[in-house]
């Protein structure tokens, strides 16, 4: 099989109707998180057996293409002894990869940040391919204040990000390219607007200076909404009007899915802005789907407890959530919907 076959297959897979993608790629600290507030042990066992109950949910593929998995998970096992990414590999799932190496000031930038892990990227892919992974993901930040992001920090993010996508997809591996424009804040719907409209001009403009082919790529971009500080909440019709509106004028047709991540929304929130996407905007070029990280976990988490007894509770919760975000997906959810559930 060709690069370009291989990496077809793999988005065919990836962008499969009334499907989305788990993000369960948390960094140590940050999965230790999500731990904390339930007094679960942050050890490796732990975060295998989570993992494991994520991914042998039963059902779960009816909704769930690809998982993006932390490092350490990828050479972690089952407990029958299969490796997690065999596991989802048996059950029609794409086992993904998280590259990037986290963030660092941005020099001469104030308040920006830039992403490492370029360095050795290319040796890193073949051995994360021979464990299993058909994708990678890279995400690069965005803080919105009066002056951030700068000018400089929107183009070295977007070389970045260019340059991981090209790197990935001359291995073989289907690059998600995740510009994250960060709740955090008290802005307005139209300063995050205007940043994220910035933002994606800037990395369609780099993916083509670096010939990345935007057909065998997903972009994962965050939605466009007022910082979290800045009330009131904006409606599911104003967050799908906004951010659509943004998308048209940035994103080629080209690209065959947008997979938005949560970034902070709540999980029947994030719910409700997808849906309104997909209701009021039935006709886009592209696939409008879910990848999403805590708007899919945080039920399980609470549900499971780090308590093996609760195993097939938070299976259920995470197959609840999935299904909810695979209805959103073609509009097809309603709250009536959670009440029920």
């Amino acid at each position: 099989m060709s690069t370009n076959e291989e990496l077809q297959s793999t988005i065919g897979k990836l962008i499969s109707p009334g499907k989305g993608i788990l993000a369960a790629d948390e960094s140590l600290p940050t999965i230790g998180k999500r731990f904390d507030p339930l007094s679960i042990p942050n050890t490796d066992e732990n975060r295998r057996a989570y993992r494991s109950l994520l991914f042998t949910a039963p059902g779960a593929e009816a909704f769930i293409s690809g998982v993006i998995l932390f490092e350490e998970t990828l050479g972690q096992l089952a407990d029958d002894g299969t490796p997690l990414p065999k596991i989802l590999e048996r059950r029609g799932i794409v086992p993904g990869i998280k590259v990037d190496k986290g963030t660092v000031p941005l020099a001469n930038a104030p308040g920006d940040l830039i992403t490492r892990g370029l360095d050795g990227l290319p040796d890193r892919l073949k051995g994360y391919k021979a464990q299993g992974a058909r994708f990678a993901k890279w995400r690069e930040v965005y803080g919105i204040t009066d002056r951030n992001p700068t000018p400089l920090g929107i183009e070295a993010n977007a070389e970045a990000l260019a340059a991981y996508a090209a790197i990935c997809q001359a291995e073989g591996i289907v690059p998600i390219v995740e510009p994250e424009v960060l709740i955090d804040g008290n802005h307005t719907m139209e300063r995050c607007s205007e940043v994220t409209e910035a933002v994606l001009q800037a990395v369609f403009h780099a993916l083509h200076r670096q010939k990345v082919i935007l057909e065998h790529m997903v972009l994962k971009p965050s939605m466009v909404l007022p910082g979290k500080d800045c009330p009131p909440k904006a409606t599911p019709e104003q967050v799908a009007a906004a951010t659509v509106k943004v998308l048209r004028r940035t994103v080629p047709a080209a690209v065959p899915g947008i997979y938005f991540l949560s970034g902070g929304q709540g999980p029947e929130e994030a719910t409700a802005n997808l849906n309104a996407m997909n209701v009021q905007f039935p006709n886009l070029p592209w696939q409008l789907s879910f990848s999403y990280g805590r708007a899919l976990q945080d039920p399980v988490i609470r549900a499971w407890a780090g308590r093996t007894q609760n195993g097939p509770a938070a299976q259920e919760a995470f197959c609840r959530r999935a299904k909810m975000n695979g209805l959103a997906r073609s509009g097809r959810w309603t709250s009536v919907l959670e009440t029920s559930a």
